[in-house]
């Protein structure tokens, strides 16, 4: 066993038995933002034999403050990040493989990504794109950690299909557009996102170990300013649920997926959500006032932020002004309005 994991196989609930597991097992991070990169460093260098980067977006300058992965180069070089995360992860341990994957996950990619995982762990920005991975895990019968943070506080919850409650039976409905925050209108502390990232990749850890029995079991809820630290206790519902108990995957399947489409001649995209529950445009306004210009009626509500323009509908139908590229449409989608 190599000397690099020598502490590591010291741990009574490690050891080199354990390590080999590790270095055996495959694991899939769905998205490489504050999350993503703090987890596949701490895969990395756990020593987990495959990782899996799967990512769309580009890196910005505000995503310095806490992706701990990227620097000033890789944002004059132009790259993805899932790229550049792997660059780095590969001068970390050049032992194991570790792979990027440059796209969005979606109902046509994600079974294939994914089939030969061990676990997946998300480092997502959107629920959408949970729920996918949840129909996909459940169908496949693959682990997979939900994490997400906003602000100062955050949440995780381990998925064991056939065995724990899945993210369908205790968040039953899409949330609608703009009805939750993002960390582009409340911020996000990089704090919080490291104390849930490390949360993920100890319950992962444990999976991949085959130590089940020491799961947290619990939704974890942590807000690390305000010293705040609470186990929910989560139990499926009387009532069946549609995923983990019908096997319907209508994300999966297509049934409820974002709609996107190009404007021809107006370099705009169209953004039709899968929940068309009406819009609070007064609090979504509130949320995004710090980040840029905003006006609403009765009838749609504008939002600009340079070089784009955001018009929102009731229904959550937003165009977005400033771009052809319907990946980068709905990044910004995810990042502002928040699905």
């Amino acid at each position: 066993m190599s000397s690099r994991y020598f502490k590591q196989t010291l741990l009574t609930e490690i050891g080199e038995e354990g390590q080999k597991r590790i270095r055996g097992a495959s694991a899939v991070i769905a998205g490489c933002g504050g999350l993503g990169t703090v987890i596949a460093s701490s895969l990395v260098r756990f020593g987990v034999g495959k990782v899996t980067i799967v990512d769309r977006d580009f890196i910005e300058l505000d995503n310095l403050a806490r992706q701990v992965l990227f620097d000033e180069e890789d944002i004059r070089r132009g790259l993805p990040k899932a790229i550049a995360a792997v660059e780095k992860l590969r001068l970390i341990n050049s032992e194991i493989t570790v792979e990027p994957v440059v796209a969005d996950l979606t109902a046509e990619n994600i079974e294939r990504i994914i089939k030969d995982a061990d676990i997946v762990l998300d480092g997502t920005d959107n629920f959408e794109t949970r729920f996918l991975i949840n129909d996909a895990c459940v169908k496949l019968g693959i682990p997979w950690i939900y994490g997400g943070v906003v602000a100062t506080y955050g949440m995780s919850f381990t998925i064991i299909p056939g065995t724990t409650p899945c993210l369908k039976c205790f968040i039953a409905e899409l949330p609608g557009p703009g009805s939750t925050p993002t960390c582009d209108t409340v911020g996000v502390l990089g704090t919080a996102v490291n104390t849930v990232a490390s949360i993920e990749v100890t319950e992962a850890l444990k999976i991949l170990l085959g130590k089940q029995d020491t799961l947290i079991k619990k939704l974890i809820y942590i807000d690390v300013w305000y010293g705040t630290w609470n186990l929910f206790e989560l139990k499926k519902d009387e009532k069946r649920c549609p995923v983990c108990d019908d096997r319907q995957f209508a994300f999966l399947e297509q049934k409820k997926g974002t709609r996107l489409a190009s404007l021809c001649g107006q370099n705009a995209v169209q953004i039709s959500p899968p929940v068309a529950t009406g819009v609070l445009f007064k609090d979504l306004a509130s949320r995004l006032a710090s980040s840029g210009k905003v006006s609403y009626n009765d009838y749609m509500l504008r939002f600009t932020v340079e070089p784009y323009e955001f018009t929102v509908f009731p229904d959550g139908r937003t165009i977005i002004k400033g771009t052809t590229d319907e990946s980068m449409a709905k990044t910004l989608f995810s990042k502002y309005i928040g699905v």
